[in-house]
């Protein structure tokens, strides 16, 4: 884990009892949608929203997440999407 992570770690830790429940917001182009999607089980809350001009979507998602950990993996997991913008 690098020194960023460590501090949003720590921050998580700091601001967080878990398990919780987190939301996660990106922006991402309309092609890389569904591998967004695919980084969320069915059972969350998830919100999508298009661009006026129809090339993002914005994409937030509700979850229960049992630790820091957690989250950062879905960040890192996201992290590997093209064109992603974390909110």
């Amino acid at each position: 884990m690098d020194a960023a992570q460590q501090r949003f770690k720590q921050a998580l830790e700091e601001t967080h009892t878990w398990p919780c429940s987190y939301m996660f917001k990106f922006i991402v182009p309309v092609r890389q949608e569904t591998e967004v999607l695919n980084l969320f089980q069915e059972e969350d809350a998830i919100s999508t929203r298009m661009s006026r001009n129809g090339q993002y979507v914005s994409v937030t998602a509700k979850c229960r997440v049992h630790s820091s950990e957690e989250v950062i993996a879905v960040y890192e997991a996201a992290s590997r999407i093209q064109g992603i913008f974390p909110l």
